[in-house]
């Protein structure tokens, strides 16, 4: 015969079991899956297969799916300097989080209606390389945890490797290389400063923009990034990972 009670004690120890056993398993698919990316290229996306999706219910888009995976010898130097240049200043300072950029996307957020993002090279991979497209708090929440993940366990450089070869440069075009083959007809290791420049200024709204096209506003942006590609020194130094920002 039961205790007054038994039964909740029961249900309840059941349920913190389950709760035990979803963490554990969590974790080990998560953590699992970072430590595999650190080796393994990265060959498809939840955005590569949504974008599809949309394409194949789109008449007025073809469906295209361009992404050719290329090591971190053959990224452009140049590209690299680019995209930190317009996406991430913080880059080599920062463990995944870039607070002055939120807090001042915040400030600019409360004057402006123009929003402006404060997401990091880190947090863009995260997102991309595990998460879907959207603005909920159970994503946001996530794209943090993903984020401090492969900030612990791969490499800037690794974390820079997969950023170009999986970040979205036009509708249906992944990575570096299929960017460069598309827009300018060559490989990515070729790519020249003007040219790495353009790709990273399309990057905040990559199927509005086209770096073969571009509007008065991407040559604005272009000419911005390649000054401060200028202040860098033309180049990342992933050896010295405290250098300090340039002024903007």
């Amino acid at each position: 015969m039961l205790h007054p009670g038994a039964g909740d004690t029961h249900f309840g120890a059941r349920l913190r079991q389950l709760i035990f056993r979803f963490v554990l398993w969590f974790l080990g698919i998560t953590v699992g899956l970072v430590l595999l990316y650190r080796f393994v290229p990265v060959f498809v996306t939840p955005l590569m297969v949504i974008r599809t999706i949309e394409q194949a219910f789109d008449d007025k888009r073809p469906v295209r799916w361009k992404h050719d995976w290329v090591p971190f010898e053959k990224l452009s130097p140049k590209l690299q300097l680019a995209v930190v240049c317009a996406e991430d200043q913080a880059f080599l300072e920062h463990w995944g989080f870039d607070f002055q950029a939120i807090e001042e996307a915040i400030e600019h957020n409360r004057k402006s209606r123009r929003i402006r993002g404060a997401s990091t090279i880190s947090q863009q991979t995260a997102k991309n390389v595990f998460l879907w497209p959207g603005r909920s708090w159970l994503r946001k929440g996530l794209e943090v945890y993903f984020t401090f993940l492969i900030e612990t366990f791969w490499s800037k450089e690794r974390i820079m490797t997969v950023y170009l070869n999986i970040i979205e440069f036009g509708d249906g075009i992944y990575g570096a290389e299929a960017a460069s083959r598309h827009f300018f007809h060559k490989s990515a290791s070729q790519l020249t400063r003007e040219e790495a420049a353009l790709l990273a200024a399309v990057l905040p709204n990559p199927l509005q923009r086209n770096p073969a096209r571009p509007s008065s506003l991407v040559r604005n942006r272009q000419q911005w990034v390649l000054a401060q590609m200028r202040m860098w020194g033309g180049r990342i130094n992933y050896e010295e990972p405290n250098t300090p920002r340039p002024k903007q």
